[in-house]
């Protein structure tokens, strides 16, 4: 039996559309892009616990930062994220540099700093008006139409106070977050 070249091509060219189209989306990019989820990610690994006394948030080398296994962590991250069929995404970070350089390097693109994501590790009476600004961007966040995936990278007092757990470093949590922010449910995705 004679199939024409053209023929094939055409049948290939279908299901390279099909597959790259996202077809194939796991369960997680397809909550995403359901504009009802949000992935808050933990930075990557830092060695130590809070920062040295006298740090600046304008000099990341007076911060604690990602050491190699923490860039190589957030790299990883950044390709399963991509191997979950998240093409694209808006990612939101921390003004910390620990958190900015785990967002660059999770490979999206520019990174926007949220003011509501900052750690309050040194500051604890700011954990709750913290947290309500961050659901209030949350809620401005979900309400929007035809929005990218979100992924938000911040700090683990954030995330505890928000979702009332612990996580490890470059750990996951995808939030289904409700009208005004509050969290709906929520699942822990360890560090790929």
């Amino acid at each position: 039996m004679f199939i024409p070249l053209r023929l094939l091509v055409s049948c290939a060219a279908v299901l390279l559309a099909f597959f790259h189209t996202g077809a194939l989306a796991s369960p997680l990019a397809d909550k995403l892009a359901s504009g009802d989820y949000v992935l808050l990610m933990r930075h990557a690994y830092a060695p130590g616990v809070g920062d040295p006394p006298g740090y600046s948030l304008e000099r990341c080398e007076t911060q604690r930062n990602l050491d190699e296994q923490g860039q190589r962590q957030a790299e990883r991250a950044g390709q399963w994220l991509r191997q979950q069929g998240i093409a694209q995404a808006t990612v939101l970070s921390s003004v910390w540099c620990r958190c900015r350089h785990t967002a660059e390097r999770l490979g999206y693109g520019p990174v926007t700093i949220e003011a509501s994501l900052a750690s309050f590790f040194d500051t604890p009476e700011r954990a709750e008006p913290q947290n309500q600004a961050m659901q209030r961007m949350l809620a401005n966040m979900v309400s929007r139409a035809n929005r990218r995936p979100l992924i938000l990278v911040t700090h683990h007092v954030n995330i505890l106070e928000y979702v009332g757990e612990n996580i490890g470093s470059g750990d996951m949590v995808l939030v289904r977050v409700g009208a005004q922010g509050q969290v709906l449910e929520y699942a822990r995705i360890p560090s790929p």
